[in-house]
């Protein structure tokens, strides 16, 4: 992981991924997925027990980590003054005197998500920036609205001017075994969304298995995800490494089949800076470089840019700081 040093950490000049067209579905492909789970705790036990990256790396992979945030605030207390600054800070996420210490130009988070009443004031605060809007839909979090006012409300979304709309899937479907409708269903929301591009949020900690879960992802590929991501952040299970692993092996799966990437967006618990380098690791160790961008890695998240800001400094001072000089919003 040392590889990354702070002169190499701004977004690289990519070419245009081909987005996932999806394909037809493969029944034998997805009931012969399974899950060893003991192997997989095993596996995810010795990232962390790894010794960290330190000083520039550190730092480097830090700001790496910056870019690749879909900084987030889905609270019933929203309100647009709220979300402007929370813009502001997708557009300025470190202290200029902390880039300006690192000798570093000025970085961006990957987006800003928000929900649909949210997203005017969104496009209008990000106009110019290129940081696209992602709008969470389809009944979220729970996913269990009327399915044609859950499509409907993709298509306010997008007409609204969200880039990105974060569907959930129904979980009932994974719980049944009823794959043909999940298909079905997240078939119809990739349609409903046109251009912009859609993450499919499984709601892992309600699904009962690593094989559903490794199931559901498939699926969600093979429907046509852009995007497939652990929770919606309101389950009292949300992202964690044996989870992550599973639906990383079936992007990198799907990749091996059928040539296209899928992104992949850990949400929900993730708060702390040393958490952001796990799964960095995780990604490169498993996926490779290419999808250490912005457009195939997100974290959903709200408070792991404060510590994250709060370590930068730690690295150009060698003090820390209170958390609450880095609030988000």
């Amino acid at each position: 992981m040392e590889s990354q040093t702070l002169e190499h950490t701004q977004p690289l000049a990519l070419a245009q991924e081909p987005r996932n067209p999806g394909m037809a579905l493969d029944l034998d492909w997805v009931t012969g997925v399974q899950a060893n789970t003991s192997a997989i705790e095993r596996r995810c036990a010795t990232l962390s027990a790894r010794r960290s990256v330190k000083k520039d790396y550190q730092a480097a992979w830090l700001l790496k980590a910056v870019t690749c945030i879909d900084l987030t605030t889905l609270s019933g207390d929203d309100t647009e003054e709220r979300v402007r600054r929370l813009c502001a800070k997708a557009r300025q996420p470190v202290r200029s005197d902390i880039m300006q210490a690192l000798d570093m130009a000025p970085i961006t988070t990957g987006a800003v998500c928000v929900y649909h009443e949210m997203i005017p004031a969104a496009v209008k605060a990000l106009e110019g920036t290129g940081i696209p809007v992602a709008a969470v839909s389809t009944g979220f979090p729970a996913g269990l609205s009327p399915f044609h006012l859950r499509v409907a409300e993709i298509k306010e979304s997008v007409k609204a001017g969200a880039k990105e709309i974060d569907i959930v899937i129904s979980r009932r479907h994974v719980l049944a075994g009823n794959w043909q409708a999940l298909y079905d269903e997240m078939k119809a929301f990739r349609a409903a969304c046109g251009e912009a591009h859609v993450k499919a949020i499984l709601a892992t900690g309600e699904l009962g298995s690593l094989r559903n879960v490794a199931r559901a992802s498939l699926i969600c590929m093979m429907a046509g995800a852009d995007f497939i991501k652990t929770s919606t952040g309101k389950e009292s299970v949300n992202a964690t490494l044996p989870v992550s692993l599973v639906m990383i092996r079936a992007i990198r799966d799907y990749y091996d089949r059928t040539g296209f990437r899928v992104g992949y967006k850990p949400a929900g618990g993730i708060s702390k800076a040393k958490d952001s380098l796990v799964y960095l690791s995780l990604i490169k160790e498993e996926l490779g470089d290419r999808w250490l961008q912005p457009d195939l890695f997100r974290f959903g998240a709200s408070s792991l840019l404060n510590d994250i800001e709060r370590q930068l400094e730690h690295h150009t001072t060698g003090a820390y700081s209170a958390s609450y000089r880095h609030a988000s919003a």
